[in-house]
């Protein structure tokens, strides 16, 4: 599969501005929401609230982020520090999986021992949540599409808007059936739903951040073209890597046949731009050996232990 999707691309000035009102709006709603809370004795109120408070340190996070993978290489980060937004993604995954695991013992505490919840505390606050939660939805949308640290802002939100319809609903059961027990249940339910997006989302950054292929891109495939240009006999101790989050790199060995060592830059140029208009592979770092001295025992992908006729050919530079 080619690696040439298209990327939302957002004016970083509008961007900003949509991030600090997000910031803002989540702030204030988290401490009415504490605050609620604890006067209405509910603990789902509470859980939305920490909720919000991930999203708001999430998007703090996002902020800064945005802000540093915009700085050029130089001699401490020679690639650059696009990858600051990845990190942060994982941040803010690992954050919303710590808060499911507080929320589900939480829970299960209320429902053990039961306390007295203010209904219409809930509904109020709850609707309020929910109508912030939509805003900031709606104000990451569009640049989620393109940034994997801002999808993680959105899902963040995604989630909220459905907590907060959850805590509207179990507030109105309180007021009309004296429900009680609604409260610490749709506690718990959206800590599932917390945990179930943040473990089907953090694949992502972690594989990343592992330097693990990009999974858009079909590692055979790329090797196949790569061998099938005129003069190339092998290629091994291959590397394939997310350097950012849209921009996937490679270097390896390519061994010639010795008729096409006197055509080496003509093939690495063939090469460099057959990879980058099948697979959007634009940094390629490519090695070349002649094949009466090439490695023998070469892992296909990697650097396994150098073998006999590595020593070899070793000794002979």
């Amino acid at each position: 599969m080619s690696h040439d999707q298209e990327h939302t691309r957002i004016d970083p000035a509008s961007g900003d501005r949509r991030v600090s009102i997000a910031i803002w709006a989540n702030g204030i709603l988290t401490v009415a929401q504490v605050v609620g809370g604890i006067l209405s004795g509910s603990l789902a109120l509470i859980a939305d609230a920490l909720h919000n408070f991930s999203d708001m340190a999430a998007l703090v996070v996002a902020f800064a982020a945005r802000k540093i993978s915009g700085r050029p290489a130089d001699e401490r980060m020679t690639f650059g520090s696009g990858r600051v937004e990845v990190v942060a993604a994982l941040i803010n995954y690992t954050t919303l999986i710590l808060i499911g695991f507080y929320l589900i013992y939480e829970g299960g505490m209320r429902i053990i021992n039961p306390p007295e919840v203010q209904g219409w505390t809930v509904v109020v606050l709850g609707g309020i949540a929910l109508m912030v939660d939509a805003l900031t939805a709606f104000l990451t949308y569009s640049m989620q599409k393109g940034s994997v640290n801002i999808r993680a802002l959105f899902l963040h939100n995604l989630s909220d808007a459905f907590a907060s319809i959850a805590v509207v609903v179990s507030g109105a059961l309180i007021i009309l059936y004296d429900m009680w027990w609604m409260d610490p249940a749709i506690t718990i339910g959206i800590a599932l739903y917390i945990l179930y997006l943040a473990f089907t989302e953090i694949d992502g950054p972690i594989r990343t951040l592992m330097l693990g292929s990009p999974p858009d891109i079909d590692n055979e495939a790329v090797i196949d073209t790569m061998a099938n240009v005129a003069g190339v006999v092998d290629v091994h101790h291959v590397h394939l890597w997310q350097m950012e989050e849209h921009e996937a790199a490679i270097d390896c060995h390519v061994v010639l046949t010795a008729d096409a060592w006197s055509r080496i830059e003509g093939i690495k140029s063939r090469i460099k731009r057959q990879l980058k208009e099948r697979f959007d592979i634009g940094h390629s770092s490519l090695e070349f050996e002649h094949e009466h001295s090439q490695h023998e025992n070469a892992n296909l992908y990697g650097h396994g232990r150098p073998g006999e006729g590595d020593e070899a050919l070793l000794s002979r530079f």
